[in-house]
């Protein structure tokens, strides 16, 4: 698959963040994070999945958790200070975010939301997050994410 500059990796550019990108699959089929991770020959616990959900007030948050994990829903809430928190579905991502399942980035969405990465970001060097297309991923450290989206570390995981 040929690498494309995608909007996430010029919004790392202007920010002057080194990244390196990497690209996978066909770019069109969805795959699992786990299989990204095995694809690209990385540890799972430094591969990262963008999930994005509404709590209870209506407010929408972002959760960057490790593919090899899952979101545990009320750590996620009591991160943000909601009673409770669910996925959103996945036909409403396209027009939140801008985004579609499996290339879901916490960079460059429609609008920005608070965002919560799992505290275990801080024992990688660095972490690979989706680049915004399916087929894609940038790796940066995570003080690099920092720069250029305000985030939260927290226990987030099951």
């Amino acid at each position: 698959m040929k690498t494309v500059k995608t909007n996430v990796m010029r919004i790392l550019e202007q920010h002057k963040i080194a990244c390196e990108s990497y690209t996978y699959g066909d770019g069109i089929t969805a795959i699992s994070g786990m299989e990204v991770a095995e694809l690209l020959g990385k540890d799972p616990l430094t591969v990262f999945k963008t999930l994005v959900t509404v709590g209870k007030s209506g407010q929408h948050y972002v959760f960057v958790i490790p593919v090899c994990f899952e979101l545990d829903l009320k750590k996620a809430a009591e991160s943000v200070d909601e009673k409770n928190i669910e996925m959103i579905k996945s036909k409403e991502l396209l027009g939140l975010t801008g985004y579609i399942h499996g290339g879901c980035s916490p960079i460059g969405m429609k609008k920005f939301f608070p965002t919560v990465v799992d505290i275990s970001a801080l024992d990688c060097p660095a972490i690979l997050f989706s680049g915004g297309h399916i087929g894609c991923q940038v790796e940066t450290a995570p003080a690099d994410l920092e720069k250029v989206i305000p985030v939260k570390y927290a226990d987030i995981i099951e």
